[in-house]
């Protein structure tokens, strides 16, 4: 069983998770009513990755060096407030934009700012559970989020869903504030003196040494987020193959995505309940390739039932690789060091998301949607299998210990 503050942040983070989904729903709708153009609301999907390489030079130092719990309450107070701002101003483009930049920034800020407070605040048993549970919540808003904000919107306006989600955040913030964690003495160890000017520059060489005090972890990390790249880049073209390769009706392409929600759903339920008998390296490796399998079981489909299966499977098969992933990042990467650690691969993983979906799209112009998916897809399965072959023995993962490495 989970102690209280365990529940208290999951009930925040799968508050956070159905809000969001309501939010991106509302905004797109705000966006393209305004403009009626989908090249505004697609320079939304761009917004992400460009706060990301912005934040990621710095929010790791910063992450590392304040009260987490504090921090959280922060940032989740302040996109409530950004969140309403859009709600307030939906005629005013250049207004809508900038507050989603804004709150991407925090959402940068915030994410390893959750996974630094998390391994404090779970003991490193429980962490496995854990992300499982949080991998069901984020599937669970991944379904139940659209539903709400269809149900929303049918009866009142998006300007009312982003209300709702503004007061999702400020709930979400009240339950962390309820999480009783004494950061005092960790504060203090952690706020030592900081230079703007030559501050950044050693907390980034102290982050590259930690690529040769723990080379195993750093190249799981490294591959790993090559795998969130391509699977971001294919699903960049997701709607555009569904619709013009396979031929699938609006109707078909909802249930399409349900499926992949419903597989989230399903494996993290897996993971909840075969949380201790399950190996993280074995749930790494077999989780990514078969994902990666999904996929091609998707784009290769010759008709929509085989399609379904697919993505039923990659969704599943998604929960294990997420699930374990966190889990071997929390127990590896020492605490003090997970903000700086966990920006640098964003900062990364954000360039090559741009990249990489720059050069898909250009494959769809040149050459043909279809060539694009499938060699994003191949690309993605080479990726798994050299994850999986580079992964540590189980027995090695198992041993893994949050050592001091200087950094």
């Amino acid at each position: 069983m989970m102690n209280r503050n365990a529940v208290l942040l999951l009930s925040s983070i799968g508050l956070t998770g159905i809000g969001s989904w309501i939010y991106f729903i509302a905004l797109n709708l705000i966006i393209f009513n305004q403009t009626g153009s989908a090249a505004a609301v697609g320079l939304l999907y761009i917004i992400r990755p460009a706060a990301a390489l912005l934040t990621s030079l710095w929010c790791g130092s910063l992450v590392d060096r304040v009260q987490k719990k504090g921090l959280l309450l922060f940032l989740t107070f302040a996109q409530s407030l950004l969140v309403a701002g859009i709600g307030l101003f939906p005629d005013i483009l250049w207004a809508s934009y900038l507050f989603v930049f804004l709150l991407q920034v925090l959402s940068s800020i915030l994410q390893p700012a959750v996974m630094s407070f998390t391994a404090q605040l779970i003991p490193v048993t429980q962490l496995q559970r854990f992300n499982a549970v949080r991998s069901l919540l984020d599937s669970g808003s991944f379904l139940l989020g659209p539903a709400i904000a269809g149900f929303i919107l049918m009866t009142g306006s998006p300007a009312t869903a982003i209300y709702i989600n503004a007061l999702a955040l400020i709930f979400s913030a009240v339950l962390v504030l309820f999480i009783s964690f004494n950061e005092e003495l960790e504060f203090r160890y952690q706020g030592s003196s900081f230079s703007l000017k030559t501050g950044l520059i050693e907390d980034w060489k102290s982050t590259l040494r930690f690529r040769e005090t723990h080379p195993a972890i750093w190249l799981i990390y490294l591959v790993f987020t090559l795998f969130i790249v391509m699977q971001t880049a294919v699903d960049s073209l997701e709607v555009s193959f569904s619709k013009e390769v396979l031929l699938l009706s609006d109707h078909q392409y909802g249930l399409l995505v349900s499926c992949a929600g419903a597989g989230i759903l399903v494996g993290s339920f897996i993971n909840i309940v075969l949380s201790q008998a399950l190996k993280i390296s074995a749930m790494i490796g077999a989780g990514s390739v078969t994902t990666a399998a999904g996929y091609l079981i998707f784009a290769t489909a010759p008709h929509f039932l085989i399609a379904n299966i697919g993505v039923f499977i990659l969704g599943i098969a998604l929960a294990f690789a997420n699930t374990g992933f966190l889990t071997l990042i929390q127990q590896s990467i020492p605490v003090k060091s997970i903000g700086r650690v966990v920006s640098f691969f964003h900062l990364i993983e954000a360039f090559l998301i741009i990249v990489t979906t720059a050069i898909l799209a250009c494959f769809t112009f040149y050459l043909s949607i279809k060539f694009a998916v499938l060699s994003g897809i191949l690309v993605m399965l080479l990726v798994t299998v050299f994850l999986t072959r580079n992964l540590p023995h189980p027995q090695k993962v198992k041993e893994i210990k949050k050592v001091e490495t200087g950094i």
